[in-house]
């Protein structure tokens, strides 16, 4: 009995650790929802406390609190984010479906501290929740824990690795190798060919984000229960709004309709969906580095990638392409979280979606993972490939799919014909058009170069 303190709430009595700086209605939470042993992600939590910071400030300028106690709570909010802040947050991931949890969770703990600074009490209802409820300030959460995940951490990896392309693609730029459709050998193209098409699939993703962040960007909070504003200041909105774009650093509006940001998560949906497109781009180049590393003797052995580890417990020598393998693990995980996300989105049920917080979770965890992978895949797998030349030249020399720049002269049925026996007789196609057609050897080298080919045209 001596390590827990009696707290009370609404509905009683019960034991709360005695260091604990939250108080009932968390402690209710911990023994309620002992499910996954997973906490509400950090970046949500800190977004959380921001948000409280900032309506405190707003409710000082509106007269809803006294200076002394918003300073409090501001000061309580700027000291957890200073240290190990998470260590006061033990709710449960799958918990009430408004996270009414988590928010109590932060306005005891922030009551608690302010308290301590304040030297009287600070209420987590009444003080550090003044003009909102669980119902805005967890979708206003979600808002603004991803825009702020996007701006300082996914964005810049992506953009880092679009850069991280274009450089190797200018390294790469003289060597030419097979391409490939449906697996199989086709026309030929220039390594910075195939990495420029991989920035221009990536810097599509930044566009499409930057352009979700507008909406991202307009937040619930002032709708409190149901989006009427019952209870909050009617300047509160703008207020807060104002308050959290200084604290952040990143510019936040009201929503123009907030029945509609609370009643459903629909940005979070659609931003996810994009998450899901970054993610299949992300797998197609883990995959060609995958399938241009393969070998080094059996496969294409077009690349080495860098070798980071041993490759096998049982035979010695094995190098494995771990990066694009984990990046493509990755991209798995976030197509999984948007189908989870999906599911959620479809929870708004009324005035109020019931699965925010597992949006949350889902939202910032494929955020999190594709910046990390991001910055991965560009420093430990494309800046420091080496191209294989010799494998590149082999395949080209033997590519009978090169005869194709001889259809316009000689028809596809005869340049048909010169692959398939090329092909079968394992002979470079020159030797076999030379054969089979007047045209003179001095043509058909001009008119087979790749490096002519990779331009395209007649």
């Amino acid at each position: 009995m001596s390590n827990f303190r009696i707290e009370r709430d609404s509905m009683g009595e019960l034991q709360v650790p005695e260091q604990a700086l939250y108080g009932a209605q968390t402690q209710r939470a911990v023994d309620n929802f002992p499910i996954s042993g997973q906490r509400m992600p950090a970046a949500f939590i800190r977004a959380l406390i921001l948000a409280k910071a900032a309506a405190a400030r707003a409710n000082v300028e509106l007269g809803q609190l006294s200076q002394s106690q918003g300073k409090a709570i501001v000061d309580a909010a700027q000291g957890l984010l200073e240290g190990d802040f998470m260590q006061h947050f033990p709710v449960d991931i799958f918990q009430t479906g408004s996270g009414t949890s988590s928010n109590m969770n932060a306005n005891e703990v922030l009551a608690t501290l302010a308290g301590r600074l304040l030297g009287e009490p600070v209420n987590p209802n009444d003080h550090v929740n003044c003009g909102q409820s669980s119902n805005d300030i967890i979708p206003t959460t979600i808002h603004v824990s991803a825009a702020l995940s996007l701006h300082e951490r996914l964005l810049p990896a992506l953009v880092h690795l679009v850069d991280v392309i274009e450089r190797k693609a200018v390294q790469v730029h003289p060597f030419i190798k097979t391409g490939r459709t449906h697996l199989m050998d086709a026309m030929p193209v220039r390594m910075s060919q195939v990495l420029d098409g991989w920035a221009q699939q990536l810097k599509a993703n930044i566009a499409h984000l930057q352009d979700l962040l507008p909406s991202l960007q307009a937040l619930a909070q002032g709708g409190t229960a149901v989006g009427t504003g019952i209870n909050a200041h009617p300047e509160f909105a703008a207020r807060f709004c104002q308050q959290l774009s200084h604290l952040s650093q990143v510019p936040f509006t009201p929503g123009k309709n907030l029945f509609a940001l609370i009643g459903s998560q629909d940005t979070a949906v659609t931003v996810s969906g994009q998450l899901k497109a970054t993610a299949v781009s992300l797998m197609k180049i883990a995959n060609d580095l995958r399938w241009m590393n393969s070998g080094p003797l059996a496969g294409l052995g077009e690349i080495e990638l860098q070798g980071l580890q041993p490759g096998s417990s049982i035979m010695p020598g094995k190098v494995n392409p771990v990066i694009p393998e984990a990046v493509a693990m990755v991209a798995a995980q976030v197509i999984g979280n948007d189908s989870t996300i999906t599911v959620a989105g479809q929870s708004g049920n009324f005035e109020l979606n019931v699965m925010l917080p597992v949006i949350a979770q889902n939202l910032l965890g494929s955020i999190e993972l594709l910046a990390n992978s991001s910055r991965l895949l560009a420093d430990k797998a494309i800046a420091s490939f080496k191209v294989n030349e010799p494998k590149l030249k082999e395949a080209l020399a033997r590519n009978p799919i090169l005869v194709t720049a001889l259809n316009p002269i000689i028809g596809y049925q005869k340049a048909a014909e010169i692959a398939k026996t090329a092909y079968r007789q394992g002979r470079p196609v020159i030797d076999v058009a030379l054969e089979l057609t007047d045209l003179p050897r001095s043509q058909l080298e001009t008119l087979l170069d790749p490096e002519k080919l990779t331009a395209g045209g007649l």
